[in-house]
């Protein structure tokens, strides 16, 4: 990881790392355990000008969490639980380190909290779909952000010692909400009773011990005497009750191959070509150009679904951080779309295998990080794409998809026109974060039209059916697309990237809420709201006069 500027001004942060970078964190194993141990560097953050007192962290430390969660998945297929705990006495985590947050830009509060927040609901996809149980062992207290890490757990154990509390302060002190979900998993994931909740989230100092447990706060308390015993217990029936493999080598996350050349960013089979004065940048997904091996894990990293997931996941993260200007992405898929849809076909067929189950999920959740990312998203669709399948979810992912109605006549007159394939992939392989599938958020209230869709899996779909299917936006001859396309791309760099932001949320999750809609709609929002107001960010609000003795002083009218 580095760091130009603070602030988001020229900022260059990288998410790369790997166990031997980590500053923040440990991670010992013992069989099917993993025990990851929060150890932070006082003078590890990311940028200067605070100290990460108290096992608090930034987004630095995040991003080792994220990359150990990901090990742990890929690296270490024999870990059937995992037990995170802290390794100071009596401190667990104090949350987010708030020097951090009071002099950080509105954007890189927003951004830290949009990724911790994908980090947890990684962990809680671990837990759901891989067979490792994360147990929280929170051996002192968690305070905040500290607390919501143990909330993306599937057990939270406290010890009793008279003093460890859990808690939830940022409203009583900062003047803030928990920005990692934690108002909402107490609710709608420990089922925590509403009005016990808002007494929880308004008493600083928390609560601990029978309280803690009898609101539903923790699982269990358990003195130091029993502490070590109590958590080897937990974690060996949680391992002995996975279906997680038993006997399998692990697929190592090597380092990401990555060059930049002038403006273009190149990974295997992406990459990135950004146009500042357009504010633009354009995305190339590429095929692989052989079938898929007999046994995808003997590829291991180079595994095509793989590497390209590993690839699109750093280049969100690095446009998102890095490149706060480039308001449009644009995206094409190129290739063969017969290799694509064998490699399609090869992850529903072999989803039992470990491996290809990770692969699987690891693509859904990138794919989420997408939908979630506030940019407008374009997809373009003319002779030679690859929109097929696993690939066609990038298309549906896009807030606009616009289709060429034969080829380009001056260009390549004899090439084939463009077409777009549906398969059982585009049915819930990988859902988005409403349960839904892109096709059925898309179709939201028309079942008949998700029918009649689905009815054509399998066929190759030029212009004319994918538009009357409802699968593209707008589908164009070679006389008006290219212009059409233009028109539509400079309105949008025209637009308040504010209220494209609000915009493109409310529309990319039709359907049911989740805790994850929740998490990164309702609460996003008005912690969105909350940062820039002067009660919380203002000279005199509470998040800057933290620690200074001095109470926030608040504009009174509740709007």
């Amino acid at each position: 990881m580095r760091y130009v500027d603070y602030c988001g001004v020229g900022t260059t942060v990288d998410f790369a790392t790997g166990p031997d970078r980590y500053r923040h964190w440990r991670v010992s194993y013992d069989g099917p355990v993993a025990t990851v141990t929060l150890a932070v560097d006082e003078q590890g953050g990311l940028v200067p000008g605070y100290e990460l007192k108290m096992n608090s962290y930034d987004l630095g430390v995040d991003i080792e969490l994220y990359d150990i969660a990901q090990r742990l998945r890929f690296e270490h297929p024999e870990v059937r639980a995992v037990v995170v705990t802290g390794g100071l006495e009596r401190m667990f985590c104090a949350g987010a380190n708030i020097r951090m947050l009071a002099a950080s830009s509105h954007a890189w509060k927003v951004n830290f909290c949009k990724f911790t927040n994908e980090t947890r609901n990684g962990i809680e996809d671990a837990t759901e779909h891989s067979g490792q149980t994360w147990i929280a062992a929170l051996n002192g207290t968690a305070a905040g952000g500290g607390y919501e890490i143990a909330l993306a757990c599937d057990q939270i154990v406290l010890v009793d010692d008279g003093a460890s509390t859990v808690s939830l302060p940022e409203v009583p002190l900062l003047g803030v909400l928990p920005g990692t979900g934690g108002l909402t998993r107490v609710v709608d994931k420990r089922h925590v009773r509403k009005d016990r909740a808002d007494l929880f989230a308004t008493k600083a100092e928390g609560f601990r011990g029978a309280t803690a447990v009898e609101w539903g706060l923790v699982d269990a308390t358990v003195p130091r005497t029993a502490w070590d015993r109590e958590i080897r217990r937990r974690a060996s029936l949680a391992a002995e009750a996975s279906s997680r493999p038993r006997a399998r080598t692990g697929v190592p996350l090597t380092p990401l191959e990555r060059t930049r050349q002038g403006n273009t960013i190149i990974y295997p089979y992406v990459s990135a070509a950004i146009d500042r004065d357009r504010r633009q940048v354009d995305i190339t997904i590429e095929a692989p150009s052989a079938a898929p091996p007999a046994d995808p894990v003997e590829q291991g990293p180079g595994y095509w679904p793989l590497a390209l997931t590993r690839a699109l996941d750093d280049l969100i993260l690095h446009l998102r951080t890095n490149e706060p200007e480039l308001g449009t992405w644009v995206i094409r898929a190129t290739g063969d779309p017969e290799v694509v849809l064998a490699y399609d076909e090869q992850l529903r067929a072999l989803r039992a295998d470990w491996f290809v189950n990770e692969v699987v999920h690891f693509y859904k959740r990138t794919l989420k990080r997408l939908d979630v990312t506030s940019r407008s998203l374009i997809a373009v669709i003319d002779p030679g794409t690859a929109f097929a399948g696993l690939l066609l979810e990038l298309a549906l992912a896009a807030d606009r998809q616009y289709m060429l109605d034969g080829v380009y006549e001056d260009a390549d007159p004899e090439a084939a026109p463009a077409t777009i394939r549906l398969t059982r992939s585009n049915d819930g392989l990988f859902p988005m974060g409403n349960g839904l599938s892109r096709l059925a958020s898309r179709f939201w209230g028309h079942d008949d039209r998700l029918a009649a869709a689905l009815g054509h899996a399998g066929e190759p779909l030029e212009a004319k059916d994918a538009d009357q299917l409802g699968l593209v936006t707008l589908a164009l001859d070679d006389l008006d697309f290219a212009e059409e396309l233009r028109l539509a791309l400079e309105e949008r760099a025209s637009l308040s990237p504010d209220a494209l932001t609000g915009m493109e949320a409310n529309h990319r999750f039709a359907g049911p809420e989740t805790v994850e809609t929740k998490i990164f709609g309702r609460l996003a929002a008005w912690q969105n709201w909350i940062f820039v107001r002067p009660n919380a960010s203002g000279p005199d609000g509470a998040l800057r006069r933290y620690g200074t003795g001095r109470t926030g002083d608040y504009d009174r009218k509740r709007v």
